[in-house]
């Protein structure tokens, strides 16, 4: 249930800064209670239903935030979602009981939404049906502002001159009930979102960035889930150590068994198996369940009660046929790239090519007081330098649009990596 409005906003000590044009107070001081308090959570139908009527009369964008429990549940749904609207107050929403979301779905698509680093909520938010009709991003904001901390505590402290408590970020949140403190955090995280929004805007405008951050909200809004990674067991920390297809093959069965007993438990693929325990096993391949025993990274408990489970896995590494076995080096997916560091025997041009166009978009960078990456991606740069066809700035410009960049982007670059380019 929503609690009530408080029209004054959240209470702030004397002489806070409220927006950019204000001396920033010496030191910011702690927010450690939302206006109003912490609303119960809304876990119930009776109470979506008040929530949701609560937001359809509230004002202005939607704060928006989300809880997921990274680290100790399989994948990466929401467990708490958090809003805060003018006249609506806050809501701590449970969506694990609520199976009908469609009501607040509705709501919740009449308004601009508030978030923080937006890209890491937007997939658990759609999970659960609900859909941005336009975006803010305050992180992104401050990227392209130029600021060097942009973590919400920062961009809080530096432009509001309060304090946000980060303690429970890492937190399992599909824990029930969540505790008092978790909530009190969870609330905080969306009272001053809207807020922050006002000043960024004026920063945006003032530095003649608005349009730029409007494209790029509406880039991470449309943009698509990223695709699965191919052989994605790969990237199993510690795998360089592992040097034979064979052993390859075994890091590969166990980590797929992990993988489909997390699944099974729901819980993190770390939890199950740490990542030393399938490069262990792919080391040592061990024959039977007495020798897997053996090794220390299969000596827990947990690890123990499934040993049988994990030699399988082993044993089906063992008995492939070597014309079955991995490749000791990922095959190249279709247009990917190689890595840069084997460009220059691979493509001497193109590593030329590169150093050349990595230090005009660091320089321009510098020049309009943004991170390199935010001007231009990496993997553009790289496609850039390796395609290496384009010279004029129109041409640039248009291989950069049909990349992927957005316009703003080709218009800030395309004329000085013309430029250098052709040197």
């Amino acid at each position: 249930m929503p609690q009530t409005p408080d029209a004054a906003g959240p209470a702030r000590p004397e002489g806070a800064a409220t927006s950019v044009a204000e001396p920033a107070p010496p030191a910011a001081e702690p927010l450690t209670e939302p206006a109003g308090g912490v609303p119960p959570v809304t876990d119930t139908p009776s109470a979506l239903e008040a929530a949701v009527a609560a937001l359809a009369g509230g004002t202005g964008p939607l704060a928006v935030d989300a809880e997921r429990a990274s680290g100790y549940r399989y994948g990466q749904s929401a467990y708490l979602v958090q809003l805060r609207r003018a006249g609506a107050g806050t809501v701590l929403l449970d969506p694990v009981p609520l199976t009908d979301l469609g009501g607040l779905a509705r709501v919740m698509g009449e308004a601009e939404w508030v978030l923080h680093a937006a890209d890491q909520d937007l997939p658990c938010l759609r999970e659960l049906g609900l859909e941005p009709p336009s975006l803010f991003d305050t992180e992104l904001a401050s990227r392209l502002l130029g600021r060097q901390r942009v973590g919400l505590a920062a961009v809080v402290a530096e432009n509001l001159g309060y304090a946000l408590a980060k303690e429970h970020s890492a937190a399992d949140w599909s824990t029930r009930p969540l505790p008092a403190a978790w909530l009190r955090y969870a609330a905080l995280d969306v009272e001053l979102l809207v807020e922050l929004r006002t000043v960024l805007v004026d920063q945006l405008d003032d530095a003649g960035k608005l349009t730029w951050a409007l494209e790029e909200f509406e880039h991470v809004r449309t943009a698509p889930p990223a695709p699965p990674r191919p052989d994605a067991w790969r990237r199993t920390s510690g795998l360089q150590a592992v040097r034979s297809p064979r052993g390859l093959a075994v890091a590969r069965e166990v980590w797929l068994a992990r993988e489909e007993l997390a699944r099974r438990r729901d819980r993190s693929p770390g939890r199950v198996l740490p990542a030393a325990a399938v490069v262990a096993a792919a080391q040592a391949q061990p024959r039977t369940v007495e020798d897997l025993l053996r090794l220390p990274e299969f000596a827990g408990k947990g690890t123990r009660r499934h040993a049988a489970y994990w030699h399988a896995a082993v044993a089906r590494g063992l008995r492939l046929p070597d014309s079955e076995l991995p490749p000791r080096r990922a095959p190249l997916e279709p247009d990917h790239l190689p890595a840069p560091r084997s460009w220059p025997e691979r493509n001497p041009e193109a590593a030329a090519r590169l150093e050349v166009v990595r230090t005009a978009v660091r320089t321009r960078a510098a020049e309009l007081e943004l991170p390199q990456e935010n001007l231009l991606a990496p993997a553009l740069q790289r496609r850039l330098a390796w395609d290496g066809t384009e010279t004029t700035a129109a041409a640039v410009g248009d291989r950069l649009l049909a990349l992927g960049a957005r316009r703003w982007q080709a218009e800030q670059v395309s004329g000085v990596l013309a430029a250098a380019l052709s040197d």
